[in-house]
């Protein structure tokens, strides 16, 4: 048996490596010129890596602490302990003290009602089935509206609806707007809870991997040696009574047993599939577009908001920049700031000039941590609704209508095509835990069946 496995982020390479260890024939095709999917690696001019993509792994993502244990990887914490978080709100400057589930200082009346909506949502959330979020109670009533629906009914602050307003772009990077409220529903119970996906402390940005989170797939793909390809684009696949064919873009072609594609679900459906594939298939791919997010970096000889007593972390409802942090290499130096333009203020800024944008940017660390944020030593980013191969991150999400009506076919494999990948997994959906796991079942599922 062959197995072809369609890109090599995190759940291909996962997959890849669970089959080649048990004797399993497999190769692995990846349009880029190096491993990693969602997760790059890069250095400031010094040698300093960064993180040019996916980074953090945090509690309860059980699979990527026994993974990078098993890869000979180390972690490290996030700066936080010491410090405050700086809280932009409303035109108003706060600090707060860093812990699970902080909740920016507000009057009595606007933490009651932002509370009272935490708590409301939290509630609806456990309430849904991570393997069959359309067969969860009231899904159709759920999945009809969008997020942004249910925040201006249950909540009456300007403060904790925009509190919701940016969590939103923070977990999801687009707007409350854009995705159904079954989805936002499910991917906070698929990641613990909203508070885990938000927090630092003891939530899903607690730690990083020494060298950067590429080295995971680096590792990954080192053990699977020649079985990975890379530089090659695929472009169609046909299936046939003995197997199947994937066909690249420069004309190469690939025969297999079976195929698992792993890209995300946008590019999927942009596949030329021979046979085509069912319409409930294809239509889901139209309903599961990407977020959009440009990363953003700048070094400075010192991480120097700590003298202030500042983390480096910041969260904004006033753009481009409304979520910093400190992404300092453990020695703390250089020190690197870290943020993030996501949802309207990545569609915006994305089309406007390199210099423009990085001013503007540096505008808002200096609104947060002062004017040394305006020089900084170094300066980077990245776009990822501009890369070719993801066209969006963090992951997909649903808009209204598409759980109820396609989310069976998510994961349903198509004849001798399977799927995999971050937005296959009921936990952790949409994260690097999420990927490792969709690939590994896919893969414990082919070799249960041969």
């Amino acid at each position: 048996m062959t197995t072809l496995v369609v890109g090599a982020g995190l759940a291909g390479l996962a997959c890849a490596r669970l089959l080649a260890a048990a004797g399993r024939d497999v190769r692995v095709i990846e349009a880029r010129e190096r491993v990693g999917g969602r997760t790059e690696g890069g250095h400031l001019s010094d040698g300093t890596p960064i993180e040019l993509g996916g980074q953090w792994i945090g509690p309860t993502q059980t699979r990527m602490y026994e993974l990078v244990d098993e890869l000979g990887l180390e972690t490290f914490r996030t700066w936080n302990d010491a410090g405050e978080i700086l809280v932009d709100l409303l035109g108003r400057q706060s600090r707060m003290k860093a812990h699970k589930g902080a909740v920016p200082p507000l009057s009595p009346f606007a933490l009651a009602d932002l509370g009272q909506g935490l708590l409301r949502f939290g509630r609806l959330a456990k309430r849904i089935d991570l393997d069959r979020p359309w067969a969860s109670r009231d899904a159709e009533r759920l999945d009809s509206q969008t997020f942004a629906t249910w925040i201006e009914r249950n909540l009456r602050t300007r403060a904790g609806r925009a509190y919701f307003a940016v969590a939103t772009e923070a977990v999801f990077a687009t707007e409350p707007r854009d995705l159904s409220l079954l989805h936002a529903l499910f991917y906070a119970h698929s990641g613990t809870d909203l508070e885990s996906l938000l927090s630092t402390d003891a939530g899903a940005q607690q730690d990083r991997i020494v060298g950067g989170s590429i080295r995971i797939a680096e590792a990954m793909a080192s053990t699977l040696g020649e079985r990975v390809v890379i530089g090659a684009v695929v472009r169609g696949i046909r299936q046939e009574t003995g197997g199947v064919v994937v066909t690249a873009r420069d004309g190469r072609t690939f025969a297999g047993d079976e195929v698992v594609v792993t890209l995300p679900p946008t590019l999927a459906g942009r596949l030329d599939y021979d046979p085509v594939l069912p319409s409930w298939r294809d239509q889901l791919t139209q309903r599961l577009p990407a977020g959009a997010v440009v990363k953003v970096y700048a070094a400075y000889a010192s991480p120097f908001w700590r003298a202030s007593g500042l983390n480096g972390q910041a969260a904004s409802d006033t753009g481009p920049v409304k979520v910093t942090f400190d992404n300092s290499p453990p020695s703390g130096t250089p020190g690197v700031l870290m943020g993030f333009l996501e949802g309207d203020e990545a569609r915006i800024w994305c089309r406007r000039p390199l210099d423009e944008r990085r001013d503007a940017v540096l505008g808002s660390f200096a609104r947060y941590f002062g004017p040394q944020a305006l020089d900084p030593v170094e300066y980077a980013e990245r776009d990822w609704a501009a890369e070719e191969f993801s066209r969006g991150c963090y992951g997909a999400h649903f808009t209204t209508g598409g759980w109820t009506a396609y989310g069976h076919a998510l994961a349903t494999p198509i004849g001798r095509i399977h799927f995999a990948g971050a937005e296959c997994s009921p936990v952790w959906n949409g994260y690097m835990e999420g990927a490792v796991r969709s690939g590994e079942a896919v893969a414990r599922t082919l070799l249960a069946h041969h």
